[in-house]
């Protein structure tokens, strides 16, 4: 007899958990960032827009393909055209799901640090100069941030190893309701700061001079990221729904909240930013080097420090948790291997692929992939050509392979949805072009 597969406990617990893995670094640190070096609100607006037309369409497709086949991203294709290379497609989600979760999580493991040092008043009275050797002495270290990688990859495959239910969707209604209730105290504190409304204005007022075609490539690449989109994370997660979910509905909802917790990131970022009178377009050092300099001089900085640190941790944490379950999912469907063993000896072999990306900011500094060190390169790997090229590929296949009546079908259930015939115009023309301009600029830079 098949083994009957796990379903999600309910459409608000699927949607929680579909939200958690969309809500990550990418929201957290990446979005204030790529706003701060773009102009601000007119960027805003701009990445609003395509979440509607991209990342959505995009989402629905994924989530359609998951739910049809019941079955992982490679057990998908492999069901839905069988006999095919589509399968291959498939495979590219799962390599990708394994090879960022092994540099993510020595990310999400600074993060988890950062915490501690907040707490502990590791940065008070600092200068901006000493939290930067503060910072270098933590990522150059060759063993303690492999304490904290390990540790983080613990949790994640702790949480995996219970189940779709009782393991990420429970830990998902916990983590995600923190996780906003921390960015809301974090929004009041950093607006209310003395010189932070020019910062509110900069972020919200659009001025479109400040955009340019590489702004467009770069909100693009930010929906596509920060959606979990072209890993086989949101196959996955769908493969786990019912036949009667609503996945137009839910894709929207799960948009949504990957959009307001991206705004809500740079509402308590770039006012404390502008009122300390700091740089917003600082670029990725803005988190563990400028918003150090800003919280210490910030009364009950240690404190708001921490939480700020805390809150990262369960994004990275809530992302995480979906990148190794694309993994483990393709172990138990495909090989037969039981969840209990797949999640720690998964996690564990995601550990060891991680030791060279920690090692590569310290003892490997000198080490180079295609002139990136190690961790820069599997980031630029998967982010320019893995996941643009697996997302691409997927639209091809709904639009083209599939067709309109079984992409319809898929999507809606069997049933009428809103702009059906619109998300279809999308999947079939337009996706694949946005999707291919991702690619190729990614590939000229």
């Amino acid at each position: 007899m098949a083994k009957k597969r796990e379903q999600w406990g309910s459409r608000i617990g699927f949607i929680v958990a579909a939200a958690g893995s969309a809500i990550g670094l990418g929201n957290i640190w990446r979005f204030p960032t790529v706003t701060g070096q773009n102009g601000g609100g007119a960027f805003v607006l701009l990445y609003l827009v395509l979440v509607f037309l991209v990342g959505i369409p995009v989402l629905m497709v994924e989530l359609s393909l998951g739910r049809k086949a019941q079955r992982n991203p490679v057990g998908a294709f492999k069901t839905l055209a069988p006999g095919t290379l589509w399968k291959w497609v498939g495979a590219m989600g799962v390599a990708a799901g394994f090879i960022i979760l092994s540099f993510y999580s020595v990310i999400a493991g600074w993060s988890v640090a950062y915490i501690f040092k907040f707490l502990l008043g590791a940065f008070t009275g600092l200068s901006p100069a000493g939290i930067a050797q503060e910072f270098n002495a933590l990522v150059t270290h060759p063993v303690i941030p492999l304490l904290w990688h390990g540790l983080f990859m613990l949790l994640t495959a702790g949480i995996v190893v219970l189940g779709v239910a009782w393991g990420i969707e429970r830990w998902n209604k916990i983590l995600m309701p923190m996780l906003l209730v921390l960015l809301i105290v974090l929004v009041v504190r950093s607006v209310t700061l003395d010189g932070a409304r020019e910062g509110v204005y900069w972020l919200l007022r659009p001025d479109f001079s400040q955009l340019s075609f590489a702004s467009v490539l770069t909100a693009l690449g930010q929906v596509f990221f920060s959606l979990s989109l072209g890993m086989g994370a949101m196959i996955t997660y769908g493969s786990y729904l019912g036949a009667r979910e609503n996945i137009p509905g839910s894709a929207v909802y799960i948009a949504l909240a990957d959009l307001a917790v991206a705004l809500l990131a740079g509402l308590v970022i770039i006012p404390a930013v502008f009122a300390f009178g700091l740089n917003p377009e600082t670029g990725p050092p803005l988190i563990f080097l400028t918003l150090p300099a800003v919280f210490q001089r910030m009364p009950l900085g240690g404190l708001f420090g921490a939480m700020f640190f805390f809150l990262l941790s369960i994004a990275a944490l809530t992302s995480a948790i979906s990148l190794l379950e694309v993994v483990v999912a393709y172990f138990v469907d495909e090989l037969n291997w039981s969840r209990a063993v797949a999640a720690p000896v998964l996690g564990f072999a995601i550990f060891l692929l991680g030791i060279p990306s920690s090692l590569s900011v310290g003892p490997l500094a000198g080490f180079k992939l295609w002139g990136m060190p190690i961790l820069d390169f599997k980031d630029w790997f998967t982010a320019v050509i893995m996941l643009p090229l697996g997302a691409l590929l997927t639209v091809i296949f709904a639009g083209w392979v599939w067709g309109r009546r079984r992409a319809l079908e898929a999507a809606g259930g069997g049933r009428p949805f809103v702009l059906a015939d619109f998300w279809y115009f999308l999947v079939r023309w337009l996706l694949p072009v946005a999707l291919a301009g991702i690619l190729f600029s990614g590939l000229s830079r």
